[in-house]
């Protein structure tokens, strides 16, 4: 049996979503894979070519042995939820998304493990894929007390452009008829859960601090004015920093449910929320701000950085000249590939 699923990318509301905000994100046509068969004992065998790594465990010994030890978190989740297995497999996981750059690598590995061993129990369930990214954020990020929200989980596993809401959740389809866009990679290691702690922290003590004064406010109807007397000039940049990127991802909300888009529009909206991201937030680089404005020079309509940020992966929006886009790219110092919207979690 083989599994592929894509990788993600966040179009709006980037650092927003494990404070209870909408997203918008987009499922991107670079995968993973994962090929799958049992074996007769319940030995667990995963073989990660490239990461030059292998992992093998027993079904009968699902202690967890390190950080982040999310094919076991997967498989005691499965079994909690009732599967059974009577026999463990050998699997190969290969991916051509970009690692630990912002584009959800780990999570659509996370997602197509469950949807693999969902469907190799002895008892296979007929879960959707909405069921199957609720599980993989259980396993991946509640286990282990995370600081991610569940828009990785989601896009990877529903695909398609997908807007996300927390508070009450609920997952809408939306189809955009959205254009090329290029990935860029700038090849710049990155901390993204020292990223995602900092700049989520921090905010939510903003937050607290504000309940003080205002108890009944919180991020989805707070506005400048309530934090100006009570802030200090760090925590107000902050503080704004999360109402302009809520107010830029219910425009951009807007134009995506019209029949027929203004390109130009979306692509404007990108560039207003990275000048957010990087000015405010400071989750970019001058790498990836070189990339983008070279994207931009080279006719893409706009561009931002993707994921947690400090480094990895930024995205342009050229429906017309990718080519040329992904050149200005390269000539910038990144890594270029063009991309397009893709389904989720499936049997290939």
């Amino acid at each position: 049996m083989k599994i592929i699923t894509p990788g993600r990318i966040c179009l709006f509301g980037e650092h927003q979503d494990y404070l209870g905000l909408p997203v918008i994100a987009l499922a991107i046509s670079l995968r993973s894979s994962i090929t799958a068969t049992k074996r007769r004992d319940k030995k667990i065998i995963i073989d990660m070519p490239n990461l030059n790594l292998t992992e093998d465990f027993s079904l009968d010994d699902l202690e967890y042995t390190k950080d982040r030890d999310y094919f076991k978190s997967a498989i005691r989740l499965c079994i909690n939820k009732g599967l059974r297995f009577s026999n463990g497999f050998e699997a190969k996981i290969e991916s051509d998304i970009p690692i630990q750059a912002g584009i959800s690598s780990s999570s659509s590995i996370v997602v197509g493990w469950i949807n693999l061993i969902s469907k190799m129990a002895d008892n296979p369930p007929n879960w959707k894929n909405e069921r199957i990214g609720k599980l993989a954020y259980q396993a991946e990020v509640v286990a282990f007390n995370e600081p991610g929200g569940m828009m990785d989980q989601f896009s990877t596993a529903i695909g398609g452009c997908i807007h996300i809401e927390q508070e009450p959740f609920a997952v809408t389809q939306l189809n955009p008829n959205l254009k090329t866009f290029v990935l860029g990679d700038s090849n710049q290691p990155k901390d993204t859960l020292d990223i995602l702690r900092r700049c989520r922290d921090q905010r939510k003590s903003i937050i607290k601090k504000i309940n003080n004064v205002y108890p009944d406010i919180t991020f989805e109807n707070c506005t400048d004015a309530h934090g100006k007397s009570i802030l200090n000039y760090d925590e107000q940049g902050l503080f704004e920093a999360t109402i302009e990127n809520r107010e830029i991802q219910i425009e951009a909300l807007d134009e995506l449910k019209k029949d027929t888009i203004d390109h130009n529009r979306i692509g404007d909206l990108f560039i207003k929320h990275h000048a957010v991201l990087r000015d405010k937030l400071k989750v970019s680089t001058s790498k990836i701000d070189k990339m983008i404005q070279a994207s931009i020079e080279a006719g893409a309509l706009g561009g931002k950085i993707s994921g947690s940020g400090g480094g990895g992966c930024m995205f342009a929006y050229a429906p017309e000249n990718p080519l040329d886009v992904a050149q200005a790219i390269k000539n910038a110092g990144g890594t270029a590939v063009i991309i397009h919207a893709d389904d989720g979690t499936r049997i290939d």
